[in-house]
């Protein structure tokens, strides 16, 4: 049977450079411990992580049977997604891009060995 469970936000309309910045906080942690610390964070970043985290911790109750108390977050990370290109309108009648990033957001949870 195996003991990690995932989730993936694919296409999170942040870039990758700003939500690593909040994944740093949580990765390693208690489940407990890192939902709280995303919960007093007033970023973009955590409030996408945090429903990341739900779902990862959702996942191995339900379709694992872990515990959900002793679950940690064993593997988290950001990767780049799409860039959207964009263009406005600059001085002297040039069209400056505007690139609009994206990331994919996972998360791994694993119980911990008592």
């Amino acid at each position: 049977m195996k003991d990690e469970a995932y989730a993936i936000h694919n296409k999170a309309k942040i870039s990758a450079r700003k939500a690593r910045l909040t994944m740093e906080l949580v990765a390693g942690k208690d489940v407990s411990e890192a939902l709280g610390i995303l919960k007093n964070l007033n970023t973009k970043a955590s409030r996408l992580i945090e429903k990341v985290v739900n779902s990862a911790v959702a996942n191995a109750v339900n379709n694992l049977e872990l515990n959900a108390d002793k679950l940690f977050i064993s593997e988290g990370f950001v990767n780049e997604g799409p860039t959207m290109k964009r263009m406005r309108a600059g001085a002297q009648g040039q069209g400056k891009r505007i690139l609009k990033r994206s990331s994919h957001i996972t998360i791994k949870v694993k119980e911990k060995k008592a």
